[in-house]
């Protein structure tokens, strides 16, 4: 029987056998002659051992009952704790004869003979007899009558060794006689056993004859027992303990009939069956010579144990098969039961502990795993290079020290994580790269023996700092300049510009150059992705946003902002009383609609508006304009604002917005003189003006949008453009100085070639109007001043929708050519035709009366380059 007591959590045991309400302590010699065996494992916890056949174990029946006392020794403090445990036993399948080898005695029980079924000899003990047959055949045949006693004993070590009870039991054998048994044990060191060689296995061999008397009669019983010893029977690999047992055990068997009938397999005294073996990786086999049981080393069922030699740390494992064998012998119909419980414990293995680094750079935390251990290893400290913290002192620091422990082997490993920013840590640039490293060693002890040993252990972690995308930007004097470095991930980011993600498209407009560091595109300050933040009376402060978007977590990882005022004619004062005004809608103003900003007087509103802009023509004399005298000076002043009834609307709507309001001034000289000086002299004939021939240039530019500010270059053609994608085209007199020149679209049409008389064709312009069959209209653009337009007379601006001219439905051509006849006029001497005004249907009408420079060469000829269908 087993009876299992814990966990003692550092009591120490005591354990005493209860009989007739005595208690009797169990010491060693106590156990080993009465059939008792304590062991502990390193977890605290006990087993302790029975014999069914022990000294004091009640039998009533087949019902054996032990009673045991364990009590508690604890601190002196506590009062010791005292528990009585009784186990019963119910055992009726004896065999002939049962035999148990346990690790302090070896102890065999046989069934005893009755005198009723022989007859005895006149000279037992003289040996046997052919008339009444083998005395102790007899005996152990039938159950001996309760009229004999034991008188002595003889043990065979091999040569005979008699003594008395008294005297055997005095060198610590047990001797039990039962109705039915006879038990006999031994300590396994007892000076009565000898030592056998069996089929190459060392066995311990318990010999006995145990002589009854009664009156005048005698008789013997015969009784042995064999066990193995660790040596020479187990054999170690690194990784596996095989445990051999002869299958024929010859001083146990007496004839060649033999037979073995059962193998069984357990630990610790208990059986396991054959699931309960797979699941632990044992192995039980056997062969013509040998029961063969094979375990894993750090198997489940056993324990490691730490030792330290020479600072190096060591373990042992120790488990305790069992193997039971019951087998038969033909001839005499005897079975025999035999159990043996074997402690192993290998020799010490050099298993060093493993450093495990689990550190993730990124989450700048040092992590790692030391082990694993016996279960009887304590982490006392942690030494650093510059001090030494005990395991309270880490998580003070805010070092994460944990045990974990293993539920299967027993084994335990600690884990340790410490933070980059701590002291501890060192640090070192390479680079772009930083490298973190923690040296350090683990102070240990193995209980109980508090022998000390340590494991240094060294991090290192290397983190590729990572160097964010950045943005710079300046300005010229039309556009922002902007240039993104990528940082240390290379382009893995989105970019915004205003409102709009950089497209190719949008890339393609702002040329957007780049290269495996950078990229740069420029931006026109009047692009609709610039913000207006305020005006002055020469320029627009205009503000650029740029936005660095991560794709991945969809997070801005940079915002830039550039902001610029650029020079501006926003008034213009000409000299016969015109006034001119551009207002732009700011970003203070977000809701404002610049086509219902009006001067003073409400009905004079824009010439021209759009979304952002606001454009109007007045004289000094219109409008609302008031003027003031000042020394020399006459300003005329007027301003631009929302109507008096679009205000209140605003008002109602309770936003925060500021008012909208525009200043427009006009200075004009007064009472200047000019002196001139002249004679006369009589004329000989009427003025003239000589005729002479001049070059006159012209050209055609494709912008990029309707701002007119960025134009594709020669070298960009073929242009690829989609279809009903607008088409913005400008037509400029080149290099002219002259304000009463103006440039006049006459003619414009489409071709398939660059040939501008081949067919097909198709008519966008027709004298100057918008060709009335065209699905798509051209729309004429306004030019007005800035800083590339010095002369808007010299300047036409229109755009037409993308097309494609067709063979059938389905085959499009993919490529068309643009053409233009442009007159150049004089307004000094009005003629007929394009020279009385770009169409005069049109809203945009630019009023005046203009003559042709040339009769015959006022037309001048010019073309786009290729534009391909996409």
């Amino acid at each position: 029987m087993r009876v299992d007591v814990g966990p003692l959590g550092g009591s120490v045991l005591e354990v005493s056998v209860v009989m007739n309400n005595s208690a009797f302590l169990l010491t060693p010699s106590l156990a080993s002659q009465c059939g008792f065996s304590v062991k502990t494992d390193q977890l605290g916890n006990a087993m302790i051992f029975a014999s069914l056949h022990n000294c004091f174990a009640q039998n009533v029946g087949d019902a054996l009952t032990t009673t045991l006392n364990l009590r508690l020794h604890g601190n002196r403090m506590a009062e010791d704790e005292l528990y009585r445990v009784a186990e019963t036993c119910h055992y009726a399948d004896w065999s002939s004869r049962e035999i148990v080898c346990e690790r302090n005695y070896i102890e065999v029980s046989v069934k005893r003979a009755a005198p009723d079924d022989y007859v005895l000899p006149a000279n037992p003990l003289l040996g046997a007899n052919t008339k009444f047959g083998d005395p102790r055949r007899a005996a152990e045949k039938q159950p001996v009558d309760t009229g004999f006693r034991i008188t002595s004993l003889v043990f065979f070590t091999p040569e005979e060794k008699m003594m008395t009870v008294t005297e055997a039991r005095r060198r610590g054998h047990g001797i039990a006689n039962t109705p039915s048994r006879l038990v006999l044990r031994s300590p396994q060191t007892s000076p009565e056993t000898y030592t056998q060689n069996v089929a190459g296995v060392p066995m311990t061999v318990l010999q006995t004859s145990t002589i009854f008397e009664k009156k005048w009669l005698a008789t013997r019983i015969n009784a042995a027992a064999a066990c193995p010893t660790l040596e020479g029977s187990v054999s170690f690999t690194p990784n596996h303990i095989t445990w051999y047992l002869p299958r024929h055990i010859d001083p146990l068997i007496s004839s060649g009939q033999f037979k073995l009938l059962e193998v069984h397999m357990g630990i610790d005294g208990q059986r396991l069956d054959a699931g309960e073996m797979a699941a632990r990786r044992y192995s039980l086999s056997a062969t013509d010579m040998y029961v063969v049981v094979e375990i894993p080393i750090g198997a489940a069922g056993g324990h490691f144990k730490s030792h330290v030699q020479d600072g190096q740390y060591l373990t042992s494992y120790t488990i305790e098969p069992m193997l039971e064998l019951l087998w038969t012998e033909e001839t005499t119909h005897e079975d025999t039961r035999y159990k043996v419980l074997f402690p192993i414990t290998t020799p010490l293995l050099s298993r060093p502990a493993q450093v495990t680094d689990n550190t993730v750079p990124e989450e700048q935390i040092f992590k790692v795993l030391l082990g694993p251990f016996g279960s009887d290893v304590a982490l006392m400290n942690v030494t650093f290079p510059h001090e030494v913290l005990s395991v309270a002192d880490c998580s003070v620091r805010g070092f994460n020290v944990l045990e974990h422990m293993s539920p299967n082997s027993g084994s335990k490993v600690y884990t340790l994580e410490v933070p980059f920013t701590d002291p501890v840590v060192l640090q070192m640039k390479e680079m772009d790269i930083t490298v973190y490293s923690l040296h350090m060693t683990f102070g240990l002890l193995v209980l109980p023996e508090f022998a000390p040993f340590a494991h240094a252990a060294y991090l290192e972690a290397r983190v590729v700092e990572i160097v964010a995308p950045s943005v710079t930007g300046g300005c010229d004097h039309q556009n922002f300049n902007v240039l993104v470095k990528y940082g240390s991930q290379g382009f893995n980011f989105q970019a915004t510009v205003g409102k709009q993600m950089l497209t190719p498209s949008l890339a393609q407009q702002y040329g957007v150059m780049e290269n495996h560091t950078h990229l740069s595109f420029a931006v026109p300050f009047t692009a609709p992705d610039v913000a207006f933040e305020a005006v002055e009376s020469s320029s627009i402060r205009s503000r650029l946003d740029v936005v660095l978007r991560n794709l991945e977590t969809n997070k801005n990882i940079k915002e830039f902002s550039l902001a610029c005022n650029f020079a501006s004619f926003l008034t213009e004062c000409f000299p016969n009383g015109t006034m001119t005004a551009l207002a732009v809608k700011l970003e203070s103003v977000p809701s404002l609609d610049p086509g219902r900003l009006t001067l003073r007087d409400s009905t004079c509103g824009p010439a021209y508006s759009d979304g952002r802009y606001a454009y109007f023509v007045f004289t000094g004399n219109s409008c609302g304009t008031t003027r003031k005298f000042f020394p020399n000076v006459m300003l005329y002043e007027n301003e631009i604002s929302l109507p008096d009834e679009l205000e209140q609307k605003t008002d109602e709507s309770k936003t925060e917005e500021p008012e909208y309001e525009l200043k427009i001034s006009c200075y004009y000289d007064l009472n200047t003189a000019h002196g001139v000086g002249f004679h006369t002299r009589p004329r000989r004939s009427e003025p003239y003006a000589e005729n002479a021939k001049g070059e006159l240039q012209v050209a055609m530019r494709l912008a990029f949008d309707d701002s007119y500010s960025a134009f594709h270059r020669v070298e960009d053609f073929p242009v690829v453009k989609y279809l009903q994608q607008p088409l913005y085209f400008e037509v400029e007199l080149m290099k002219a100085t002259n304000p009463r020149l103006s440039l006049e679209l006459g003619n414009c049409w489409a071709t398939l070639y660059d040939d501008g008389m081949s067919k097909p064709r198709w008519n966008l312009i027709i004298d100057g109007c918008p060709n009335p069959r065209d699905p798509n209209q051209v729309v004429f653009h306004p030019v007005w001043v800035d800083a590339r337009v010095q002369y808007p007379s010299h300047v036409k601006r229109f755009e037409v929708q993308m097309f494609a001219f067709a063979e059938d439905q389905d085959n499009l051509h993919r490529q068309l050519f643009v053409h233009c006849d442009v007159m150049i006029c004089d307004d000094r001497n009005p003629l007929g035709g394009v020279c009385n005004g770009q169409c005069s249907s049109q809203e945009n009408r630019i009023k005046g009366q203009r003559r042709a420079v040339s009769d015959k060469q006022s037309f001048k000829h010019v073309s786009s380059g290729a534009i391909l269908i996409s």
